[in-house]
């Protein structure tokens, strides 16, 4: 898939026009908006990506996220002339999957949004076999969790995890695996946020045995 729908929030008119034509060049359709309020009406016909700025007018990029994630986990994607180890905290916390600090090179940003958008909508030309265990029915190439017919809702994370897990059954994995794998090399944060999101699948897949390996990581059991 390569005519990806991409939402760009930038108030910096030059810098979004500059940032869309290197997005156009890989084929992708890019929407872009200049206030935080006008983006937030199209939240319910999502894109493949989001990337937001910060600092909006009408709506900040925090209210903007959270507004995004309360309807659908689309990968999202923040820029920000604020590199504050708090604020790339914050925003992979609230929910986004990516940090971007100004100034930075277009070319950088295209290549973040490729490994986001290969990693949320899996496209390699064959189907990933399903797998069954206690009773669910996971879906690494559609990327679902059903239950008896019934279609558990997690977020990209947390089916991630899941896929990460279950795809490797018995194999022990650390959290730096996990990291690696659900919020990729350059995170910024703390490994509770493995923690957190291990609690809710717990919590959402009762019947699937999620093992802590104290001090280590985690694995899945088969029964």
């Amino acid at each position: 898939m390569s005519q990806y729908q991409i939402y760009l929030v930038e108030d910096e008119e030059n810098l979004g026009e500059v940032i869309k034509a290197y997005m156009e060049k890989e084929g992708w359709a890019v929407t872009h908006f200049t206030d935080g309020k006008e983006a937030s009406s199209h939240i319910e016909s999502p894109p493949h990506l989001w990337v937001l700025d910060i600092m909006l007018p009408g709506m900040d990029g925090y209210q903007l996220l959270k507004a995004i994630k309360n309807y659908e986990d689309t990968p999202v994607i923040f820029i920000s002339a604020r590199d504050k180890d708090l604020d790339k905290v914050l925003g992979l916390e609230l929910g986004s999957d990516d940090y971007l600090a100004k100034p930075f090179l277009p070319e950088e940003l295209v290549i973040r949004a490729k490994k986001l958008l290969k990693r949320a909508y899996p496209d390699d030309g064959h189907e990933a076999e399903k797998v069954e265990l206690n009773g669910y029915v996971i879906d690494p190439q559609g990327r679902t969790v059903t239950d008896d017919g019934r279609t558990i809702e997690l977020t990209t994370k947390e089916m991630d995890l899941v896929i990460l897990l279950t795809t490797n059954t018995g194999k022990a994995l650390s959290r730096e695996d996990i990291i690696e794998y659900v919020w990729g090399s350059d995170y910024y944060g703390s490994e509770r946020a493995v923690d957190d999101v291990v609690r809710r699948v717990r919590k959402k897949l009762p019947r699937i045995h999620v093992e802590t390996l104290y001090g280590y990581g985690y694995r899945v059991l088969s029964s």
